[in-house]
């Protein structure tokens, strides 16, 4: 008999190289595909990041170690068009975009299981730490690895073909095996910030994109007082407090930005709490229709770092939710996500995007 043929996303790091050395070693026919997403100057061997020249080398070493055929394919084009423009845009508006759920939901779970389907294998499997059990997708049973939060948009006909060979695993455990089956990246730092902003100045990136963006502006206080300026607006996200250039005796954290009067308002600690968040863009991974959702008990995410917090879900349409708590919460930014999860059990409902607080 033929053996069933999956195809792994390998971006030169531990994870995606032990998801890979499983499933071969499980005997699947395995694949690996390093997608090379930007090739910029000191972004290619800056410690840390992934999908650049080091990592395709190193992508390409563990595929060699393990006998199994190995691709690289350019996806600058694409993911400069899909993430990284997208990215700029939304800081200009005054948002905090999350780039890595857009990378996975555009890049990976819809061109690349594209192009595994069209090399016929039965799945693409990917080194995050999340489970898929049945047709569910569940946070990792390592949940300070979790990360389920940048995978909220994934579509259940594309869930249907993923495979997540970590899901079950700590992250101590999955060095152990790739240091077992003498991975040459078993000891390769993990990837920190966003892959594609080097030393994480991404105002770099969005003045390189869009000259004169960083516009500067006022400094406003929930009272009506004008502080001082700014440099602009995209230097600055909801709940920042340090870095603020001004200096009242009191802590003051950004409360507010208005990307279309330069203005940065800001306040105190309790000027970020809110009982309401109002979403857009909606993916439900539920059994339910969503537009059937009323007044739901679920938890929710706001943050990747963060536990869930118990909340009712009401669908506002097709596209749109609120999302209401009992007890006030501390806001974030629009443009950040929601992410659902069942009550009860590890179970993602999907999620939305915050577009109003």
């Amino acid at each position: 008999m033929e053996k069933e043929r999956i195809v792994v996303a390998m971006s030169g790091g531990v994870d995606s190289s032990l998801a890979a050395a499983m499933l071969s070693h499980e005997g699947y026919e395995t694949i690996g595909i390093t997608l090379q997403l930007y090739n910029h100057g000191e972004r290619t061997a800056r410690k840390g990041a992934c999908c650049a020249g080091r990592d395709v080398h190193d992508a390409r070493r563990v595929a060699a170690s393990l006998g199994i055929p190995h691709y690289v394919l350019d996806f600058e084009e694409r993911f400069r068009a899909e993430v990284i423009d997208e990215f700029a845009d939304s800081y200009r508006r005054g948002e905090t975009p999350i780039p890595c759920v857009r990378c996975n939901e555009r890049i990976k779970f819809t061109h690349l299981l594209s192009i595994a389907e069209e090399l016929g294998a039965s799945h693409l499997a990917t080194g995050h730490y999340v489970r898929r059990i049945g047709n569910e997708l569940h946070r990792a049973k390592d949940l300070e690895r979790d990360q389920s939060y940048f995978l909220f948009s994934t579509r259940p006909n594309q869930l249907v073909r993923l495979r997540f060979p970590l899901g079950s695993l700590t992250k101590m455990q999955t060095r152990q095996r790739a240091k077992e089956l003498r991975l040459p990246v078993a000891d390769k730092p993990d990837s920190q910030d966003i892959c594609f902003v080097p030393q994480g100045n991404y105002a770099d990136v969005i003045e390189s994109l869009h000259p004169g963006a960083g516009e500067p502006g006022e400094i406003i206080h929930t009272d009506g007082r004008i502080l001082g300026r700014h440099r602009g607006v995209m230097h600055y996200t909801i709940g920042q407090r340090r870095g603020l250039g001004i200096a009242t005796g009191e802590p003051l954290f950004v409360v507010d930005l208005d990307a279309r009067t330069r203005r940065v308002t800001v306040g105190s600690r309790d000027a970020l709490e809110t009982r309401e968040i109002r979403l857009h863009n909606i993916n439900w991974l539920g059994r339910d229709t969503f537009a059937r959702q009323n007044g739901m008990a679920i938890r929710v995410k706001l943050r990747s770092n963060q536990e869930p917090t118990e909340a009712r879900l009401t669908a506002d349409g097709d596209d749109g939710a609120m999302v209401r708590f009992a007890d006030g919460i501390e806001t974030t930014a629009p443009g950040q996500a929601c992410v659902f999860y069942a009550l009860g059990s590890e179970q993602v409902l999907g999620g939305g995007w915050i577009c109003q607080t």
